[in-house]
């Protein structure tokens, strides 16, 4: 595992183990998250829906996964996340979970499972901690959001925070419309921010947010800031892990400025499947090495 020795640290003090690479003998925790953004530490997260992709990406050393309700557009066909359901979310989850050895796996609160009240969203992590063995749950909203994690917080259950865009309010935002434009929106977001720390939130995503603001907003906030489209500064980047393989087939071709695509594992697979075609048509395949007697 890669080690960082903090500065001013003796020489003989053992290097504190980094939060990016290496497979430790235990998952990451909350615990490391923080120590990460005290060290001024940045690290990766991107989103895990099933078993077998999550194993690539915790050998990779990928510590945080984020089971996202993106599985709602990257997994099931879905328009958006709104339509995901808690027991959808359940069993991918526990899949991921099952996939990893040492990130901390952390899952969307559905919508519908947490905006009536504090108890319903009390009783919907705790199903996904008992039922899916997630580490930690996140939820969106700021302020409006603040009762439901400061109760999650007290009953022991990590809670990631997730404000600036939030995919779940597509109808109200009519989009996907940048946040944080404008002196009054600038103030909000920093407000809605602070209020999810103050709740006990150990994290909160920034989405779409001018990286002037999140930057602003990280330099604010003692829990690390984790960034998606919000600029360079956030104390980490999570993107969606379709987007980022290049996996993922944009409307009119045109893919959202925030997203750099590390590999185009569409045209592969594509690839891939037309040779096993062409081959079974042709009758090359199965050949003898592939067959019993």
């Amino acid at each position: 595992m890669t080690q960082h020795t903090p500065a001013g640290a003796p020489a003989d003090r053992p290097a504190t183990p980094a939060l990016y690479g290496g497979k430790g003998s235990r998952r990451v925790t909350v615990r490391d998250v923080a120590a990460a953004k005290a060290r001024g530490e940045k690290w990766p997260m991107l989103t895990a829906y099933d078993a077998m992709t999550a194993s690539v990406f915790d050998e990779a050393g990928i510590p945080v996964m984020l089971v996202g309700d993106s599985m709602g557009n990257a997994h099931l066909g879905y328009d958006s996340t709104v339509p995901v359901t808690l027991e959808q979310m359940t069993m991918l989850s526990a899949a991921v979970v099952r996939g990893t050895r040492r990130a901390l796996i952390v899952a969307d609160l559905p919508f519908g499972s947490y905006q009536e009240s504090a108890t319903q969203a009390l009783r919907s992590a705790t199903h996904l901690v008992k039922e899916a063995g997630v580490g930690a749950v996140k939820l969106e909203g700021g302020e409006r959001s603040a009762d439901q994690i400061r109760l999650l917080v007290e009953a022991g259950i990590p809670v990631m925070a997730h404000v600036g865009l939030t995919p779940q309010s597509v109808h109200a935002f009519g989009g996907h419309p940048v946040q944080g434009r404008g002196e009054e929106a600038a103030h909000q977001l920093l407000r809605d921010a602070k209020a999810v720390q103050d709740a006990g939130a150990f994290a909160v995503v920034l989405e779409l947010v001018t990286a002037e603001l999140a930057a602003e907003v990280t330099r604010s906030l003692h829990i690390p800031t984790v960034g998606i489209g919000a600029g360079p500064d956030c104390d980490a980047q999570v993107l969606v892990w379709t987007d980022m393989a290049g996996m993922t087939e944009w409307p009119g071709g045109r893919t959202p400025r925030f997203v750099k695509e590390y590999a185009q594992l569409r045209t592969a697979l594509g690839r891939a499947a037309r040779s096993f075609a062409e081959d079974v048509v042709g009758g090359t395949y199965p050949a003898e090495e592939h067959s019993f007697h």
